[in-house]
C-alpha cells in the first residue's frame, strides 16, 4: 500500500504507452497502456494468451515492440536485453523458470553477475543466500542441485535470484502457481514487507481471491488490448474480476452427476519408491480407483504425490510393492505399455514432460498414435492424416494458434495445456493420471478443463487426480486420500465443498496428522465437555 495517500499521488516508477508487440498471425499487444506507482502491487489480469506476459517480457528487456514507447522514473528507455533491465532496477521472475539444472541454488542465482569475476567462495555465498531465504522465508538449500528440486523449491530459487539483485521493480508472473497454501501466505507477508520498504510489484496471477487479497489495483487484458486501466480493487468482487476478463460469467462450482462405478481400473498395493535424492518417497502406499470415479490426492509439494503419478505411469520404478491396470500387473512397466493400456497422462511439467518444445503442434498431438492407422502405416507416418488429426483437435479443443506447424514452444500456457489435454483425452482413456491440470490457468480455462474432467468420468473413466488446489479436489473428486512424507494419512469417502470443519481436518492430515488421530482428539474433546 502506499502509506494511506491516494495512488494518483504516488511516483510513478513504470509507464507503457501505446506498446504493440506483434508475432507471425497474432497481434499479442495491441496499443497497451499500463502505470506502475512506486509502493504498490499492481495485478495484471487476462486470459491465457491475451498478452499480459508479452507485456512484461517487453517492459523485462526480453522482447522489443514494433510500436509505443516505456518509461522508467518518467525517463525513456530501450531495453537491447534483459540485462538493461536489471540494470535499471527491474527483475522478472517467470511463470516457466530461468534455471540450470546442474548446477546448485548459489550458482543459479550468481550466473550472470559481474560478481564473483575469477575466484569463487562458494562457502561465503552459500551463507548469504542462506540467510537471504531465511529472511524472506523462502528457504532452500543453497548447495543443492536445482535438478534435484521440487517444483515449488525451483519457484523459490527463481524469486531468491531477483530478490540477489536488489530489483525495485518486481515482475511476478504467476508466482504462487506452485506454491503450497503456507508458501503463498509467507511469500504474501514478503511482498507486503517489500513494497512498505518502496518497491514495486507486477503480480500476474489466475487466482482470483490472490488478486482481491494482495492488489491495490488492476489492469486487465483481454486479446491483447485494455479492458480495464489500473482500476482500485475496493468493492470489487471475485465474479467481477472473472467478467473482465473473459467477457462473459464463470460458473465457479458445479455439481458432479451421481452415477454407479465399474470395476477397478488401478489397482496400487504396498508401493514403495525412492526420489530423485535416493529417499524414500513412497512408502506402503495401497489404494484403488474404479471406472467412472475420480480419486483425489492432497498433499503439500514434495509429499510423494509427483512420485506417484509417475510410478503408476512407467516413469519411474518402485523398489517394492504392485501396480495393476485393468486386472493385469503394470508394475515397472515402460511407458509404452501404458500406452497400449490407453493410460493417459497430464504431467505437472507440461512444457519439459508433456510436449516437445521444437516440435510442431501436429508431432505432438500424435506422440500416442503415430504408429496407428490412420496416421501410422508400419514405419511410415501419413503426415496427411496427421495434420487432419491435429486440425480436428485444434478446432475441438480451442487451441488458439496460427497453424498446426507452429512450434509449441510459442503457445501460451493455457493452449499447451489444451494441447496435452487434447493428445491425453482425444483415445477416451479407461485411466487418466492428471497431475495438476489447471496450473497458471485462467478462470474460464479452469472450468473447461474440470468439465472435460467431469465428462471423462461420465464416460466411464477412472481417474487419478493430483492438485496442490484444495478447491478442485473437493469439488472433483468422489474419493480423496492426504498425503504425507510419502505415506496416506487418510481417506475422505464425503467428499463435498463448504466445510470448514472437513477443510481443517485435510490440513491437518497435509502436516501429519493420522485420520484415526483426529477421531480420537474429536472425541476426547467431546468426553471432556
Amino acid at each position: 500500500m502506499v502509506d494511506g495517500n491516494p495512488l494518483e499521488a504516488a511516483e510513478t516508477v513504470v509507464k507503457m504507452r501505446g506498446i504493440v508487440k506483434q508475432f507471425p498471425g497474432v497481434v499479442a499487444n495491441d496499443h497497451v497502456d499500463f502505470t506502475l506507482y512506486r509502493g504498490e502491487i499492481h495485478a495484471l489480469l487476462g486470459e491465457n494468451g491475451a498478452g499480459k506476459s508479452t507485456l512484461m517480457n517487453v517492459l523485462a528487456g526480453i522482447y522489443r515492440q514494433e510500436h509505443g514507447h516505456v518509461y522508467i522514473h518518467d525517463r525513456e528507455v530501450h531495453f537491447s536485453s534483459p540485462r538493461d533491465a536489471i540494470m535499471a532496477g527491474i527483475g522478472m521472475v517467470h511463470q516457466h523458470f530461468m534455471l540450470v539444472p546442474s548446477l546448485t541454488v548459489t550458482e543459479n542465482i550468481l550466473l550472470g553477475l559481474d560478481e564473483p569475476r575469477f575466484v569463487m567462495n562458494l562457502d561465503r555465498y552459500d551463507q548469504a543466500i542462506a540467510a537471504l531465504s531465511e529472511q524472506y522465508g523462502l528457504r532452500v538449500d543453497p548447495k543443492a542441485k536445482v535438478w534435484q528440486l521440487s517444483v515449488g523449491e525451483q519457484q523459490r530459487v527463481e524469486l531468491l535470484k531477483m530478490l540477489y539483485r536488489g530489483a525495485e521493480i518486481l515482475i511476478l508472473d504467476e508466482p504462487t502457481a506452485v506454491l503450497a497454501p503456507v508458501e503463498i501466505d509467507e511469500l504474501f507477508l514478503t511482498l507486503r514487507s517489500m513494497v512498505a520498504n518502496g518497491k514495486s510489484i507486477i503480480f500476474i496471477s489466475h487466482k482470483l481471491n490472490e488478486v482481491l487479497a494482495i492488489s491495490d489495483r488492476l489492469t486487465v487484458l483481454r486479446r491483447g488490448q485494455v479492458t480495464a486501466d489500473g482500476i482500485p480493487l475496493q468493492g470489487i468482487t471475485r465474479r467481477d474480476l472473472a467478467r473482465l476478463m473473459v467477457g462473459r460469467e464463470v460458473i465457479f462450482e458445479f455439481e458432479k452427476q451421481a452415477h454407479a462405478t465399474g470395476d477397478d481400473v488401478l489397482c496400487v498395493e504396498n508401493i514403495w519408491s525412492k526420489n530423485d535424492k535416493g529417499l524414500d518417497a513412497l512408502k506402503g502406499v495401497s489404494f484403488s480407483i474404479k471406472a467412472g470415479e475420480i480419486v483425489g490426492i492432497a498433499a503439500v509439494a514434495g509429499n510423494g504425490q509427483s512420485e506417484l503419478a509417475e510410478v503408476v505411469t512407467g516413469l519411474r520404478r518402485s523398489s517394492k510393492g504392485t501396480v495393476r491396470i485393468l486386472g493385469e500387473d503394470f508394475t515397472n512397466s515402460p511407458v509404452r505399455r501404458g500406452i497400449q493400456f490407453g493410460v493417459g497422462h497430464i504431467p505437472e511439467d507440461r512444457t519439459h514432460v508433456g510436449t516437445a518444445p521444437n516440435l510442431d503442434v501436429t508431432d505432438n498431438v500424435i506422440m500416442k498414435n503415430y504408429a496407428r492407422e490412420p496416421i501410422g502405416h508400419g514405419m511410415v507416418v501419413d503426415m496427411g492424416a496427421a495434420h487432419s488429426f491435429a486440425k480436428d483437435l485444434r478446432a475441438l479443443y480451442d487451441i488458439v494458434v496460427p497453424n498446426i506447424d507452429t512450434p509449441v514452444r510459442l503457445l501460451s500456457g493455457g493452449n499447451l495445456q489444451r494441447l496435452i489435454l487434447a493428445r491425453e483425452l482425444s483415445g477416451n482413456p479407461p485411466f487418466l493420471v492428471a497431475v495438476q491440470p489447471t496450473r497458471g490457468l485462467d478462470v474460464g480455462a479452469i472450468e473447461g478443463v474440470q468439465r472435460l474432467l467431469l465428462k471423462q468420468r461420465e464416460e466411464g473413466a477412472a481417474i487419478l487426480l493430483i492438485s496442490e488446489e484444495l478447491d478442485e479436489l473437493l469439488r472433483l473428486s468422489d474419493r480423496l486420500f492426504v498425503f504425507y512424507e510419502g505415506e496416506i494419512m487418510g481417506e475422505i469417502t464425503n467428499v463435498h465443498t463448504n466445510d470448514d470443519e472437513l477443510v481443517e481436518q485435510i490440513g491437518l492430515m497435509m502436516t501429519g496428522t493420522r485420520m484415526d488421530e483426529l477421531h480420537l482428539e474429536t472425541e476426547g474433546a467431546s468426553h471432556h465437555d
